[in-house]
């Protein structure tokens, strides 16, 4: 499901098609299309590689977890939309763009909450975890702690500085994709 998500990302870049432009000047035009792109693209996939590692300590299921896992890759399904409304909107100044921004920051607030969940069904109490797993279960654990506030900051931020609230998104990113002491590499958002 998140290679079919990632995949997706790129239907949504577009050239304007307008008659008497060029195309290299519809190409510099499609800039938020491709900024949009690059972050939806490097979260997913961040995702994607975390939840990958996630599963290797998890070492049996339960229908609470398909079903957590089910409404995570719902949400992840998702990024393409608000990807594309925030490329439609990023260029052009005002309340459209903050809303654009807004919505799109508030969809990784709601895939947080989903990741916390799948996570807390397969790690409260160990109850999934893979014996001997535990102490980077709690690695995992830990760092969950900065996915949902992060991510309602850069929501929250939206109402004072857009490019604040995109910064914030991106550090989050870059947070998750950057390798844990200990070898853990199983953090997520």
């Amino acid at each position: 499901m998140f290679a079919i998500a990632i995949t997706l990302l790129i239907l949504e870049v577009h050239l304007s098609g307008q008659g008497g432009v060029s195309l290299a000047r519809q190409l510099a035009h499609a800039w938020p299309s491709y900024i949009g792109y690059v972050i939806s693209f490097v979260t997913i996939g961040i995702m994607w590689a975390n939840h990958h590692s996630m599963f290797r300590l998890i070492d049996r299921s339960t229908h609470g977890l398909v079903v957590a896992n089910l409404l995570l890759l719902l949400c992840v399904s998702f990024v393409p939309f608000p990807t594309k409304v925030l490329a439609e909107h990023l260029p052009v100044a005002g309340p459209d763009q903050r809303t654009a921004v807004l919505f799109f920051s508030g969809t990784y607030v709601v895939i947080a909450i989903f990741y916390n969940l799948l996570w807390r069904v397969a790690a409260t109490g160990h109850r999934l975890i893979a014996a001997g797993c535990e102490e980077e279960a709690d690695k995992i654990t830990r760092a969950f702690r900065f996915g949902v506030p992060g991510y309602a900051i850069a929501t929250l931020l939206t109402f004072v500085a857009v490019p604040a609230s995109l910064a914030v998104d991106a550090a989050l990113a870059v947070y998750y994709l950057a390798p844990r002491r200990a070898s853990s590499q199983a953090d997520v958002p």
